[in-house]
């Protein structure tokens, strides 16, 4: 089972309004409330997927909290590790650039997910652990789920995380660095975008980033490029593939969708050392992964496909 830890939100998504039509004053229009979050889509796209997914957060009981457990319910992931809270829901604002590409601004304060607890030991069944984006920069909960990567790494888990900076959320960017990389020795697959990886080495090229990753313990760095796909680098290969053809209503969740596909892939063939893994297999896993996100991008919000979907749009 693939266990996915991390902030669910709701982000509010600008409708477009219809051409020769007007916005409300000062030109901002309508937002349409849709259910996400990092590590929440990474959950839905494992789920979807097929991969036995369970959810570790903690959600609202207002409304919108019981919309993120209904879509949990529907995409097939469990939920007997979510804990539930009186807090309001964390709120993302996103604003989209003429490219689709999604800026955001977070509403965080006394919000429930940041306020997640340390479960302890994980069920035995547990084979990979994901986490990443604002669940391991809000505290308290960032300290629970970097407890969770440590003990979890040392009994064996294949332990994933995606760090999708936010960096208006990170006051104190020199400390976070030193903190990411304390957690490298505890990492097996670290995905991250080529402008995160920049962040994270204060402008540093994402290969030459990629590799001191790998010297610091991670056993394989995915690299998605945008238009140019997705890479793997490990310490014994470098693997490209192209992205997933489609046409882009924005990119909201590709990166999730990326993240969820290999763990999906991974955990469907009990791969739990990714060095065993051969040129020919992380083309496949990339590929799948480019794919799902390929259709995760054709539509509007994080919406990753089911199996099915991802089996019949691309014939």
């Amino acid at each position: 089972m693939i266990v996915v830890g991390g902030e669910a939100l709701v982000d509010l998504v600008p409708v477009q309004a219809p051409s020769g039509e007007s916005t409300v004053d000062g030109g901002v229009g309508p937002l349409l409330p849709t259910l996400g979050g990092g590590p929440y889509n990474v959950a839905l796209a494992a789920g979807r997927l097929g991969a036995a997914t369970s959810f570790l957060c903690r959600i609202s009981r207002d409304r919108f909290g019981e919309g993120l457990m209904e879509r949990l319910h529907a995409s097939g992931v469990d939920t007997a590790l979510v804990q539930r809270g009186d807090e309001p829901t964390t709120l993302a604002v996103v604003a989209l650039d003429e490219s689709g590409s999604a800026h955001y601004t977070f509403y965080t304060e006394g919000t429930a997910d940041r306020l997640v607890s340390d479960p302890g030991p994980l069920p035995e069944e547990v084979t990979a652990l994901s986490l990443g984006t604002l669940g391991m920069v809000l505290e308290p909960g960032a300290s629970a789920y970097e407890a969770m990567l440590r003990r979890e790494s040392a009994r064996g888990v294949l332990t994933a995380l995606d760090p999708n900076i936010r960096a208006m959320l990170i006051d104190d960017p020199a400390a976070y660095r030193a903190r990411f990389a304390s957690w490298l020795p505890d990492v097996r697959l670290l995905k991250l975008s080529d402008d995160d990886a920049e962040w994270l080495a204060e402008g540093a090229d994402a290969d030459e980033a990629a590799k001191t990753w790998l010297e610091s313990g991670v056993d394989a760095v995915v690299l998605t490029r945008g238009a140019e796909g997705v890479s793997v680098r490990t310490s014994a290969l470098s693997v490209s593939v192209p992205p997933g053809r489609a046409e882009v209503a924005d990119t909201i969740g590709a990166g999730d969708t990326v993240q969820g596909a290999l763990l999906a892939w991974l955990d469907k063939r009990a791969v739990t050392d990714l060095g065993s893994l051969s040129e020919s297999d992380w083309r496949e896993a990339l590929g799948y992964a480019a794919k799902a996100a390929g259709i995760t991008v054709s539509r509007v919000g994080a919406e990753p496909p089911t199996e099915a979907e991802l089996e019949t749009y691309w014939t």
